[in-house]
């Protein structure tokens, strides 16, 4: 898992350690893997959890906070093990046990200090399993909800300033599912539904500031042409000129057009026609 990903999760859990830790000696670093707990003092079990944690063995610390809810769990330890718990299983790739343990934190205790990182992780484990482009995007779907959800309840929060940014990679991500289906319908020479598809990206505000708006420009050019739409391929392609005029989606329009014995639109005929709207952008 990509470290720069894990950065904002793994140092917010560190600091939720930090006050417990500082305060209890080292011990109990010889028990084995497969100990069996008895009662003891509570700090004592937190600190071996935090131990094991911080030696990346996530099942034995996992254990060892299990423990401090079992045996305590009235204490303002057992909230702090469960959110520990649920960090252990994000670090050990267990996703939905993280996001279980999580959505149980913020269930019982929704107004406690730590409820925001609760929310975030949540988002987090969601983001993490994004697959790619050509596969089904109802994961995407639920790491959009969870990262909005961050930014909903705790805008001016790290946590919202972080989700922002997966927010826009998120968005990316569906724009590119419109686009490989798009692609794919056009390939077939099935041009209105691939239309369709690239009017949507251009179409939905989220999506018209990701990188796959040349593409869906220059592919609307494409399927306009193929279908004998001049004006509307002359219409995009103008469009496209406007706002990327040295991509290499413009370029390529261009010379589809030139080849196709369409003349492109120069931009100041463009605005006389009243093709730059503000649908997308100042532009289309």
């Amino acid at each position: 898992m990509n470290s720069r990903q894990k950065h904002l999760v793994r140092a917010v859990s560190m600091a939720l350690l930090a006050g417990s830790v500082a305060a209890c000696g080292t011990f109990g670093r010889q028990q084995t893997e497969r100990q069996q707990y008895v009662d003891e003092p509570v700090a004592q079990l937190y600190n071996r959890g935090a131990d094991l944690l911080d030696r990346r063995r996530w099942p034995q610390a996992l254990a060892a906070f299990e423990e401090v809810e079992r045996q305590h769990p009235y204490s303002s330890w057992a909230r702090r093990a469960m959110l520990m718990e649920a960090y252990a299983h994000y670090q050990n790739n267990q996703y939905d046990e993280a996001i279980s343990d999580a959505q149980r934190f913020v269930s019982l205790h929704p107004g406690n200090e730590n409820a925001p990182y609760a929310y975030y992780l949540i988002a987090v484990c969601h983001f993490e399993r994004i697959l790619d482009v050509g596969r089904d995007q109802a994961t995407t779907e639920r790491a959009l909800q969870a990262l909005n959800d961050v930014v909903r309840r705790y805008p001016e929060s790290t946590y919202a300033r972080d989700a922002r940014l997966k927010i826009d990679m998120v968005y990316d991500q569906l724009a590119g599912k419109e686009m490989a289906v798009g692609r794919f319908y056009l390939t077939r020479d099935q041009h209105l539904a691939a239309i369709n598809r690239f009017r949507n990206v251009l179409e939905n505000e989220n999506f018209q500031r990701t990188s796959h708006t040349p593409e869906a420009l220059h592919r609307l050019v494409e399927a306009y042409l193929s279908v004998g739409m001049i004006e509307e391929a002359q219409r995009m392609g103008a469009i496209l000129g406007h706002n990327f005029p040295g991509s290499e989606w413009y370029q390529r329009s261009y010379a589809l057009m030139t080849q196709a014995g369409v003349t492109p639109v120069a931009e100041e005929e463009a605005r006389r026609r009243g093709w730059f709207g503000r649908t997308f952008g100042t532009v289309f």
